[in-house]
């Protein structure tokens, strides 16, 4: 692809990013010889991509406007360290034109292409216009700066309907309607130029017409700055949600060699309407029911979130690339040269919760088991200790794996998500690895809704009677450890007689029980309430807790902190919380009592009632924030308030918030309605 015996002319490279993508570049600059210079901010000070780079220069506070995109910080991050080129990654100022410029003002090699090629594909109708002068075909639609509603809706009946309404700038889906009723088109179009506006300043907004059971297709291009431009292959980035990919693949199941051959051409002719430079994407809309043919949607001028998919099935290192593109060197390989092999599928491992509508979550990274061997590769900025916020992009890590073939690919990848854990956040693995076992998945048939309309019969797995019993299990050991050699201070359950057992409450989810311990951990009995006693022996090594219940040895791995205990083994990781016993006679709590828990970590904004308030069921008790979205929780009974938290309050995923302590009858009768 390139002559790697040439020596490249930068022996510093800053990166100007966080997290996953910052810890990869750090790998292939190493690799190369380069010096790497992180930066971060306050929130990341302690991050892995500032470990185990050569250098790390502080940016400022967490909010990223005052760190990451802070143009002016990163600009003199990189003269302070000596850096003669930057990687922006992505997000952030990878597509800032601004930033591009800044930099070649300061004598900074940009690892991107120039500021007009990314002001030109930023805009969406100007890129479409662009593309559609070199004979790259574009969706049937209007676009032209300054449209009117009236002029929008006037072209709609010509393009035909469905329509899609979408804003110039930005993306991520935001500002975008999809529109099946001329009647509703109107109130469609205020509704986007509100959102666009508010997005990105910017309310300019274009149509184009619906594509049936839409693929989405990307294809990625090296071009150097010699005018020689080079595809290599396309990615199937047809599963995702609210317009987020989440499931990735190369290639796509969907394309015969001669469809991609001049889907290939139409990308390398895009980048050409540009001169453009480095490593970028361009993506394409496909029919389902016509796989060949297809639509120019947008270039992005940067490396792909899935670049890695790319990489295992051309042996391409696409960083290296862009480093020696940047440096002067020419692309030395032909068209011809490029070849697939096999087949490479990424799955995004996201802190988010999928059975509660995917909202964010968070916390700290206690303990960290990623997959590894043949074939599987993990870009990750994690490492036990990390502590996930709500400041940044809530993607921790992808696991990506290769195969002979497709089936191959996905059956390895289930296998290396089933081998990875994240104890402490919450994430999307169990989500990811259902959808590797849909049958429309595993046949290739996909189309940009497929997600949307499986995630309403995804269910949480169950937490196991083994992994409550190995969450007391810990906490038991715990007890022992902080026990005297006294045997009347140990937590033997001892007495003449039988054994009196130790209970331990856990909750998780809906099912609360009690777990019940007796003897030591070289020779213990166990069970749950209600269950059959169980011979058990506990050994423990650092965070692995190995049981060995009624003959059956298994090898859990467990991480406590106040209030939570997280479990892990190859059925998955629960999160279990321990309950404080109670004295339900001397009136401390009531059967019917609720606990109103946090349900990702943010900041209490508000407390609508008061301590001592009698609500009614569905009434709003706090109000939290997190990722810039305010959630109401509500009474989940009718009851008496008592509030543990008070506006103001950071408070962690799953931590009450408040409790709703049932009324007996005659107070219910005053409750109100």
């Amino acid at each position: 692809m390139m002559n790697k015996a040439h020596p490249v002319s930068f022996d510093t490279v800053l990166i100007a990013n966080r997290g996953e993508i910052a810890v990869r570049v750090i790998r292939t600059l190493r690799a190369m010889g380069i010096r790497s210079v992180a930066v971060y901010s306050d929130a990341d000070a302690d991050a892995r991509h500032v470990r185990e780079a050569d250098t790390a220069v502080r940016l400022g506070p967490a909010p990223a406007r005052e760190s990451y995109l802070n143009i002016d910080k990163v600009v003199a991050a990189a003269v302070r360290s000596g850096a003669q080129a930057v990687h922006p990654g992505y997000g952030f100022l990878s597509e800032n034109s601004a930033f591009a410029a800044a930099l070649e003002a300061a004598g900074i090699a940009f690892l991107g292409p120039s500021a007009r090629a990314i002001e030109v594909m930023g805009d969406k109708i100007t890129a479409k216009n662009a593309v559609a002068e070199y004979g790259v075909p574009v969706v049937p639609g209007i676009a032209k700066p300054g449209l009117t509603d009236a002029e929008l809706i006037a072209a709609a009946t010509e393009i035909g309907y469905p329509v899609l309404v979408k804003p110039s700038a930005g993306g991520g889906g935001k500002g975008m309607r999809r529109v099946e009723d001329p009647a509703d088109l109107p109130a469609a179009l205020v509704s986007a130029r509100r959102e666009a506006g508010a997005a990105f300043g910017d309310d300019t907004l274009f149509l184009e017409r619906f594509v049936t059971r839409p693929r989405h297709i990307e294809v990625q291009i090296l071009a150097d700055q010699f005018g020689h431009v080079l595809h290599l292959g396309e990615r199937e980035c047809s599963l995702q949600r609210r317009h987020q990919k989440v499931i990735e693949e190369a290639p796509s199941p969907l394309l015969d060699a001669a469809t991609r051959a001049r889907i290939g051409a139409a990308a390398c002719n895009t980048a050409r309407s540009v001169d453009y430079v480095g490593a970028g994407t361009v993506e394409f809309i496909v029919s389902a029911d016509r796989p060949d043919e297809f639509f120019f949607m947008e270039m992005n001028t940067r490396l792909q979130v899935e670049h890695p998919v790319t990489e295992l099935v051309t042996g391409v290192d696409l960083v290296e690339c862009q480093v020696r593109i940047a440096a002067g060197q020419k692309l030395a390989a032909a068209q011809e040269d490029i070849r697939l092999t096999g087949h490479a599928i990424e799955a995004r491992v996201y802190a988010e919760d999928p059975s509660r509508d995917f909202l964010p979550t968070g916390g700290t990274v206690l303990a960290l088991s990623e997959p590894e061997g043949p074939g599987v590769r993990v870009d990750s900025g994690l490492r036990a200790g990390t502590v996930v916020g709500t400041d940044y992009d809530p993607m921790l890590s992808k696991v990506i794996a290769g195969g002979a073939d497709r089936a191959a690919a996905i059956a390895k990848l289930d296998a290396a998500l089933r081998d990875t854990q994240i104890l402490g956040v919450r994430t999307n693995i169990d989500f990811a690895r259902f959808l590797l076992a849909d049958p429309d998945v595993l046949e290739g048939r996909l189309d940009t809704g497929l997600l949307d309309r499986r995630v309403v019969d995804f269910t949480p797995a169950a937490v196991s009677d083994e992994q409550f019993i190995a969450a007391a299990a810990r906490l038991w050991l715990d007890r022992w450890a902080g026990a005297s050699a006294d045997p009347w201070q140990q937590p033997t359950g001892w007495r003449v007689g039988e054994h009196a057992a130790v209970g331990i409450r856990l909750t998780s989810g809906d099912r609360t029980a009690h777990v019940y311990l007796a003897g030591s951990p070289e020779s213990a009995t166990a069970w749950l309430e209600d269950g059959e006693k169980q011979p058990l022996t506990v050994d423990s090594d650092g965070d692995t807790l190995t049981l060995t219940l009624d003959g059956l040895r298994t090898a859990y791995r467990v991480a406590t902190q106040p209030g939570q205990i997280w479990v892990a083994d190859r059925t998955g990781t629960a999160l279990l919380r321990e309950v404080a016993e109670v004295d339900i006679r001397a009136g401390e709590a009531h059967a019917g009592d609720a606990e109103i828990i946090s349900p990702m970590p943010g900041s209490v904004i508000a407390t609508p009632v008061a301590e001592g308030d009698v609500v009614a069921a569905g009434t709003p008790i706090v109000v939290v924030e997190a990722m810039k979205m305010e959630h109401s929780l509500t009474a989940p009974i009718a009851g008496r308030v008592e509030l543990l938290v008070a506006a103001g309050a950071q408070v962690k995923l799953e931590q009450p918030l408040a409790r709703i302590v049932a009324l007996n009858e005659s107070a219910e009768e005053n409750t109100p309605s």
